[in-house]
């Protein structure tokens, strides 16, 4: 397995290794020893599944609050996505700061995404599921979140109709600079 720092360092891209032969290919996903090594510590408690129908669709910016916060591990087991993550840690160096990676089912990775960041992510193509761990349980008390548009974010979605869809909370969030971090 490689683990590939990203340029906000507590970002982790995981490429697992893939044994192959002419009936398909075996890959170990997880392993919660060989992840700790990496610094990527559970434990993880949740598992999701979201599947999305079209192309386009976009979920985020997402991000649980103190004392409910998570990390996550995110794979895109059918299909591709952008995935991006931004750093909402007040005192960070990287604070509004993001990376992105593209995962998909035909290259198997994943991304590490700490405490303290906004998660969301891009279907790239239709028929897109996404599965991903999580080291606390779904608060809907504690959750937010940051517009996916906001331009002192800087993200370049690949998006063709230059809006994607959205649901009715996501389009409603708000941007950085109104934003008051709950994350140190």
């Amino acid at each position: 397995m490689k683990f590939e720092r990203q340029a906000l360092p507590d970002v982790i891209l995981v490429t697992p290794d893939r044994h192959g032969d002419d009936r398909g290919y075996f890959s170990e996903t997880f392993r919660a020893n060989t992840y700790e090594a990496a610094s990527i510590a559970g434990p993880f408690v949740q598992d999701n599944h979201a599947w999305s129908a079209d192309a386009g669709v976009l979920r985020g910016l997402h991000f649980q609050a103190p004392p409910k916060a998570q990390a996550k591990l995110i794979r895109c087991t059918r299909g591709a996505i952008l995935d991006v993550a931004v750093d909402l840690r007040r005192s960070s160096p990287t604070f509004g700061q993001h990376v992105s990676a593209e995962l998909s089912a035909e290259n198997g990775q994943q991304l590490f995404v700490p405490e303290g960041f906004a998660h969301g992510y891009l279907t790239l193509t239709s028929d897109c599921v996404v599965v991903y761990k999580m080291t606390e349980y779904y608060a809907p008390e504690t959750e937010g979140g940051l517009a996916w548009d906001d331009p002192d974010l800087g993200i370049d979605w690949p998006v063709k109709n230059e809006r994607p869809t959205l649901s009715p909370k996501d389009a409603e969030l708000p941007r950085l600079a109104s934003f008051d971090s709950p994350f140190e």
